[in-house]
């Protein structure tokens, strides 16, 4: 395990370094393009005779495993620390409509997608049933909050779109991954046993969500209690650390949200910073967590891009790919304009602010995951394929095409949006 992640961080390293000589992508969206080609040249040189380095790259990758990775390794890392960063009051003043798109627009999109993919699969000749389909609605629907945040940081967004784009994918994350976990209670594929009812998935959706919502403050007030005593920024960073360490396996055990409780926490603990932090050592405990936040964020975008060696496609996965897309895309504007329009006059939104969010609605690592961890069936490579292809869209096409629709959008209403 210390072997395959050391060479994933040296060959991240690599890629990264390449795109800041001589692309200048930003930087998720460089070592991904970067390390989805990398993967392809090692597929060619395999096709063409020289066998040996594909089969031992993806070794390495499968020794790593994606889904333990993000899901139980990285994300409660990731999740907080990009709380921590936002404003937490502001993010107060806007709790309606970020929470009204955190989970009515991921439950509208898993409908949309799920449903119409059922139809394109079909369309395709593929047979999968209509339970993965939504599955498939539920895992890719959720918005990346690490892919989101990196290129937020990057445009000139007002901090009111800036914090609803950035809360809403903190929020939907967790909300997404709950639902799928409530599909796959239904479907008999989880921890479960057999098949729940419709009463026990909507049971377990409230256990798992508003537990983890709940535990989450209550990680958060601990963190203060103990902050507030603590003036050395060594100890200050080492409690931050266990409380997401910890409070994300002891959420686990308890059966409730991990991510939904990491970011509530990283808010709580955003909120009273300037209390709880010297000037100091607020600048040391921040830049630490901007630190593991860059550092993983490309690690973890380097390995969404190696991954495509693990994925074997065919030509009617290639085009339910292609029409998904655009479905994704279809769903994703029809989920943030059906909720949105309830709050738009009510807080003053502009007239770009859902063509923003739903361009820059980029999927990434937990979509890629949640596909993954998927057990063995004849229908689980269809999803995969289709979910890589469109975490790949959306990271290259629509993270390189963000910047200029903000200085458009901008630009054009900078009253408004």
């Amino acid at each position: 395990m210390l072997s395959a992640f050391a060479v994933l961080l040296c060959v991240t390293a690599l890629l990264a370094y390449l795109n800041d000589r001589f692309l200048h992508f930003p930087t998720t969206v460089g070592v991904t393009l970067a390390g989805a080609l990398a993967s392809i040249l090692l597929i060619v040189l395999d096709a063409l005779g020289l066998p040996g380095l594909r089969g031992w790259a993806a070794g390495v990758l499968e020794t790593l495993d994606f889904t333990e990775f993000v899901l139980n390794g990285i994300l409660s890392v990731l999740l907080f620390a990009g709380a921590l960063s936002l404003n937490a009051r502001q993010m107060l003043r806007q709790r309606r409509s970020i929470l009204l798109l955190a989970f009515l627009s991921t439950l509208i999109s898993t409908a949309l997608i799920g449903f119409a993919a059922y139809g394109v699969f079909a369309l395709v000749g593929l047979d999968v049933p209509l339970m993965w389909a939504l599955l498939f609605g539920a895992l890719i629907s959720p918005t990346d909050p690490v892919a989101v945040l990196d290129l937020l940081k990057r445009a000139r967004v007002p901090v009111k779109i800036e914090t609803l784009i950035a809360g809403e994918s903190l929020f939907n994350d967790g909300v997404g991954v709950v639902i799928f976990l409530a599909l796959a209670g239904a479907a008999g594929l989880g921890g479960h046993g057999a098949e729940v009812s419709a009463a026990g998935v909507a049971g377990l959706f409230a256990q798992e969500a508003l537990g983890g919502l709940a535990f989450g403050a209550l990680l958060g007030g601990l963190g203060f209690v103990l902050l507030r005593g603590v003036k050395e920024h060594t100890v200050e960073i080492l409690l931050t650390l266990a409380l997401v360490v910890g409070g994300y396996v002891a959420a686990a055990a308890l059966g409730i949200s991990g991510p939904l409780a990491m970011v509530v926490a990283g808010l709580v603990i955003a909120a009273y910073k300037h209390t709880l932090f010297t000037p100091a050592t607020q600048e040391l405990v921040e830049g630490f967590w901007e630190t593991i936040d860059q550092v993983l964020n490309i690690v973890l975008f380097a390995f969404i891009g190696l991954d495509v060696l693990l994925t074997e496609t065919t030509g009617a996965q290639i085009l339910a790919s292609v029409l998904l897309i655009g479905v994704a895309l279809a769903a994703r504007w029809i989920s943030v304009a059906v909720p949105f329009a309830l709050v738009r006059a009510r807080e003053g939104y502009g007239a770009y602010t859902v063509r923003l969010l739903t361009w820059g609605g980029l999927r990434g690592g937990i979509a890629i995951s949640l596909a993954l961890g998927l057990p063995d069936s004849p229908y689980r490579t269809h999803l995969v394929t289709v979910t890589y292809a469109i975490v790949l869209f959306t990271i290259a096409v629509q993270g390189l095409t963000i910047m200029p629709l903000v200085r458009r959008a901008v630009d054009a209403t900078p009253e408004e949006t």
